[in-house]
């Protein structure tokens, strides 16, 4: 099973960032945390482990009336949430990739037609995010 939706993109890493978060935005996912695990892996397990890792960072993706639903329909889905996006770029690596979790994984953890719904939606917009970042 996949349970990621990626694409990738041959920008700098801090123009990759920016890119990720405006065309999240534009599909109406605000992002409510932001984990630089390059910085963490440095600061917790040292330069090596930070290397090791490269430039990579989690956006925690929300859109707020999708989640407001899911949650409405199954109070237990706000762990699955929010959604993960991770712009990534190894050491040494031209190219950047960007990977969300795919909302359909939702659909295989619960049998609420409206979290389906949701899951839907959810997918059709990142999928829409991640071309507008390819084009």
């Amino acid at each position: 099973m996949t349970y990621t939706l990626s694409t990738t993109i041959d920008l700098p890493w801090a123009e990759a960032l920016d890119r990720t978060r405006e065309a999240l935005s534009a599909q109406g996912f605000g992002i409510l945390t932001e984990i630089d695990v390059r910085s963490t892996f440095e600061a917790k397990l040292g330069a090596e482990a930070a290397d090791a890792v490269g430039d990579y960072t989690i956006l925690g993706a929300c859109n707020p009336a999708l989640a407001s639903r899911a949650i409405a329909a199954e109070p237990e889905i706000g762990a699955l949430l929010p959604c993960n996006v991770v712009v990534r770029r190894g050491k040494g690596a031209e190219i950047t990739t960007i990977e969300a979790i795919d909302p359909q994984t939702m659909v295989q953890l619960s049998s609420a037609p409206a979290v389906k719904e949701v899951a839907d939606d959810a997918a059709n917009r990142l999928h829409k995010a991640l071309a507008d970042l390819s084009s």
